[in-house]
Parts: C-alpha cells; sequence; structure tokens
C-alpha cells in the first residue's frame, strides 16, 4: 500500500505537507462472480439471475408481488448471458425493484424472461451493494459431462 502525505493545493512548490493528511492506495476488488446451473440453459440463466439478486439481498427477503417482463438478443450464448442479467440489473435501478423469481425462455439467440420481485425495502432487504453492469469476465455458458448447463460471469458493483 503506497502512503503520501498531502501537500495543499495552493502551497509553493515543494511546501511541507499539512500534519495529518495523507492519500493511500488501497486494494479493492470490485466484482462478484455469479454462476447458475441447471438441468436446461434457461434454468441456468434463471439460476445466475438468483446469484444476480444474491449479490445484493437474500433472495428469500424478496416477495415476488410484481412481475416485469424482459426480452434481449445477443449472438452467441454467452453475449446472451451478459445481455440477459444486463437487463435485470437496468429494470433493478430504473424500477429500484429486487427480484426472487424468473422464468426465461430462450429461443436460439432471443431470450423472452419474466420476472417477480418488488420494490426495494432498505430496512427488509438491507441491499449490501449496487450491481452496475454484467462483465464478459469469466464468462461461460456451457453444458457440462453430465448433462447440466453452466451460466456465469462476474459483475462489477
Amino acid at each position: 500500500m503506497n502512503h503520501h502525505s498531502a501537500v495543499p493545493q495552493d502551497a509553493p512548490p515543494g511546501a511541507a505537507p499539512r500534519p495529518g493528511a495523507s492519500w493511500a492506495h488501497f486494494e479493492h476488488r470490485a466484482d462478484i462472480g455469479v454462476r447458475g446451473t441447471g438441468p436446461s440453459r434457461e434454468a441456468a440463466f434463471e439460476q445466475a439471475a438468483l446469484a444476480l439478486t444474491a449479490v445484493v439481498t437474500p433472495p428469500e427477503r424478496v416477495m415476488p408481488h410484481h412481475r416485469v417482463e424482459l426480452a434481449c438478443e445477443a449472438a452467441d450464448d454467452e453475449s446472451l448471458l451478459v445481455a440477459w442479467l444486463n437487463a435485470l440489473v437496468y429494470e433493478m435501478a430504473v424500477r429500484r425493484m429486487l427480484f426472487s423469481r424468473f422464468q426465461v425462455v430462450i429461443d436460439g439467440q432471443h431470450l423472452r424472461a419474466s420476472a417477480w420481485g418488488e420494490p426495494v425495502s432498505v430496512p427488509r432487504h438491507r441491499p449490501a451493494v449496487e450491481i452496475k453492469g454484467a462483465t464478459f469476465t469469466g464468462l461461460r455458458v456451457a453444458p457440462d459431462t453430465h448433462g447440466a448447463w453452466l451460466a456465469q460471469t462476474v459483475v462489477d458493483v
């Protein structure tokens, strides 16, 4: 970790730092991996969305009272996962909602989904972070050797 003393901006060049003032670099990881698995690509995408909610608050705290319809498309499965999660992040931010139940239908590279949730309640949900978006880091959508699907990526918080 680098520590540096702060010099007043209006001080002449070479001036001594102010006593007790400093700045520092510190380690900070602004990302969290989310992973969903399931018997189908759709189920894995639904579980990845649940993992997304769990970054903010325990999903069991979110009541599935209101349904929101979403749609997105992308050139491949990996890009579709990023588009899906970013569509959810957008809805979470614009509607100030959290979601705890998902139903995903994928037709080729088109995704249609319903997400059920409720408006954010700070006392009840105690949101830990705000998600900025899904990234292409650690991105993978594929069936495993047993036929179960994996859908994972890293989200920026």
